[in-house]
C-alpha cells in the first residue's frame, strides 16, 4: 500500500482528495491537513510514500517543500495556478494536476507512480512527414519544424530556418500527422514543436524571439504536458 498524505489548506480540497485516495486500490490515506511541518518531519521519518501537495500556502509553499525532502518520496502537486510547472519539473515531481480534479486524472497520475514503465514501448516516429504543397508532396524533416500556423483554409508550416511552407489542409489534421510527443496544440491557430519551447512568459509560448499566445481552453493540457516533457 502507498501511504498518502494530503497536504492542502483549502478543507475542500482535502475532502474531496481524501475521498479520492480511500476509494483508490493501492492508496492508503496517512494524513489529511494543512500542517506542512508535521508532514515534512513524517516524510523524514520515512512515513510517507506519496504526498499530493498544494502550492500556495501560508506558512512553507509547495516548492518549499520541494526543495526540503529532496526525492525522500513521491509527489503530486495539486494546486489552481499553471506557471510553477516548469519550476516544479527540476525536482521530479511525478505529476501536476491543476484544479479543479476530476477522479479520472486524478487515476492518471496515480498510475504514473504504480507503473511507471509501460508494458511495451511506442512505436518511434520515422523523423518527417509528407504535405502537399501546390502541385507537390514536400518531406519535411520533424526536427526542422519551428511551429504550424493555421491561416483560414491553409495551414503555414514554420521552418528552424525561417520558411513558410503553405499547404491546403487544416490543423486538426496536422495535430493527427505529427507525433503527440513532439508537438502540443497550445491555440486554435497554432501547434508548436515542443523541443523548440524555450519560456512560457504571461501566458505565452517563446519560441527563440517569437511570442505565441496559449489560448485560454489549452492552457491546462499544455501546462501539464509541459511539466512531463523531456526535451
Amino acid at each position: 500500500m502507498i501511504r498518502t498524505a494530503i497536504i492542502d489548506d483549502e478543507p475542500l480540497a482535502v475532502e474531496l482528495l481524501a475521498d479520492y485516495v480511500q476509494k483508490t486500490p493501492g492508496l492508503v490515506l496517512v494524513e489529511a491537513s494543512a500542517d506542512v511541518f508535521g508532514a515534512l518531519q513524517r516524510v523524514q521519518n520515512n512515513e510517507i510514500d506519496l504526498v499530493l501537495l498544494d502550492i500556495q500556502m501560508p506558512a512553507l509553499t509547495g516548492i518549499q517543500f520541494l526543495k526540503i525532502i529532496g526525492d525522500r518520496c513521491k509527489v503530486v502537486l495539486t494546486t489552481a495556478y499553471t506557471e510553477y510547472a516548469l519550476e516544479s519539473y527540476d525536482f521530479n515531481v511525478a505529476d501536476y494536476l491543476l484544479k479543479p480534479i476530476s477522479y479520472e486524472r486524478f487515476v492518471k497520475a496515480i498510475r504514473k507512480i504504480t507503473f511507471p514503465d509501460p508494458g511495451r514501448p511506442a512505436r518511434e516516429s520515422p523523423g518527417y512527414i509528407f504535405i502537399k504543397s501546390e502541385y507537390r508532396l514536400l518531406k519535411i524533416n520533424l526536427e526542422d519544424i519551428l511551429f504550424v500556423e493555421a491561416l483560414r483554409d491553409y495551414i503555414a508550416v514554420h521552418t528552424t530556418d525561417g520558411k513558410k511552407i503553405m499547404s491546403l489542409d487544416t490543423l486538426r489534421n496536422m495535430q493527427v500527422l505529427l507525433p503527440a510527443s513532439q508537438f502540443s496544440r497550445i491555440h486554435k491557430s497554432y501547434l508548436v514543436a515542443d523541443s523548440k519551447i524555450t519560456a512560457i512568459e504571461k501566458g505565452n509560448i517563446v519560441l527563440n524571439n517569437l511570442l505565441l499566445p496559449i489560448g485560454s481552453s489549452y492552457q491546462k493540457e499544455v501546462y501539464e504536458k509541459l511539466l512531463n516533457f523531456k526535451p
